[in-house]
């Protein structure tokens, strides 16, 4: 799970800001540690919160 809020600076929608949550976690490898404890990756879901004041957009794989 990443949450990020809006940054107007990088994104213009709370769609780019949950696709950079997902790349976020990829690139971080967020999954690393449940892998290495035997949890198969088609197991693990990864979901992206943006958010930009009250309203929100989730997103997962």
């Amino acid at each position: 799970i990443e949450f990020k809020v809006i940054n107007p600076r990088k994104e213009n929608s709370l769609e780019e800001t949950v696709a950079a949550a997902l790349k976020q976690i990829e690139e971080k490898n967020y999954n690393a540690e449940l892998v290495k404890r035997g949890v198969k990756e088609e197991n693990i879901h990864h979901y992206g919160f943006a958010f930009r004041g009250k309203e929100v957009l989730i997103d997962g794989r």
